[in-house]
């Protein structure tokens, strides 16, 4: 089970992702990867956005695209991964804030 896929994001995009994790005071930010069986019109079909929570994708919430590519290379078989067990508690979650004018 395995593809090799690109992604190209631009500068401005990854301004932007520092500037609202850091705003938010998170250290990071969960990309979804969504792969199509068709093309696009430049040859696409890997698209990714910043992952939504499921409150998010019920209230149909539009999604901050990051970026566009291709896959280039698949052996045809994929797979969904497991998820392993966690040992460890969840970490806390930051205090709530006014984020309003970010993009995600």
């Amino acid at each position: 089970m395995s593809s090799l896929s690109e992604i190209y994001l631009k500068k401005e995009v990854l301004e932007t992702l520092l500037k609202t994790i850091t705003a938010k005071g998170e250290n990071g930010v969960s990309i979804t990867i969504s792969t199509s069986d068709e093309t696009n019109n430049y040859g696409q079909n890997v698209t990714s956005f910043v992952s939504q929570t499921k409150e998010q994708r019920e209230a149909k919430a539009g999604k901050y695209y990051v970026g566009n590519g291709k896959v280039f290379w698949t052996d045809g078989k994929i797979t969904v991964a497991k998820k392993k067990e966690e040992a460890s508690a969840p970490s806390p979650a930051p205090a709530q804030e006014s984020f309003n004018d970010l993009p995600f």
